[in-house]
């Protein structure tokens, strides 16, 4: 029988949280936006892409990011990733499972393509934050994103587990296969 597993590495949006798109269509309808417009911007306008991987890898600021998907919907971008963030809420089944696992004595980590902490941490603000869990992997720390492997092998390091010695969950089929 093999061994139990000794670490369990999460994702934060649409894993420990609600659905990203259902968060995005939510935001879409707040600030009335046309019905795809959000999404548009962050993954299909090529300046709304470059500014998003950017600040996923710590190269850009999250004012930066406000910025330029504000100027992209035309909306004011004062506070825009609180804003696009504020109908993402935690997934009460996930985080008590995660609660369970720390209780049990498996180690937890979020692993999380970054949104940014400053000025706004969405992180701490949904209460998923460092003392949730016993390591906090970051993209725009790392310097690098999901699905590159450098990022789960910075994961396993910062549990000091190995790989088989862990479950990897996240809502982007594209990020298993590396982990």
């Amino acid at each position: 029988m093999p061994a139990p597993y000794r670490g369990l590495i999460l994702d934060f949006g649409g894993v420990l949280t609600t659905r990203m798109r259902l968060n995005g269509e939510a935001f879409e309808r707040a600030e009335g936006l046309q019905p795809g417009a959000y999404f548009h911007a962050l993954n299909e306008h090529p300046d709304g892409v470059a500014v998003y991987s950017a600040l996923e890898v710590g190269d850009t600021t999250q004012e930066e990011w406000n910025r330029v998907i504000g100027g992209i919907l035309g909306i004011d971008p004062t506070d825009l990733m609180r804003r696009a963030l504020a109908h993402l809420h935690p997934e009460p089944e996930t985080v008590a499972a995660a609660q369970r696992a720390r209780t049990a004595g498996i180690k937890v980590a979020m692993l999380s393509n970054s949104f940014g902490i400053e000025p706004y941490n969405p992180y701490e603000d949904k209460g998923m934050w460092l003392d949730f869990f016993d390591a906090v992997i970051l993209s725009e720390v790392e310097g690098v994103r999901k699905p590159a492997p450098l990022i789960y092998q910075r994961a396993l390091e910062a549990l000091g587990l190995e790989g088989s010695d862990c479950v990897f969950v996240d809502d982007h089929r594209e990020n298993l296969p590396p982990a």
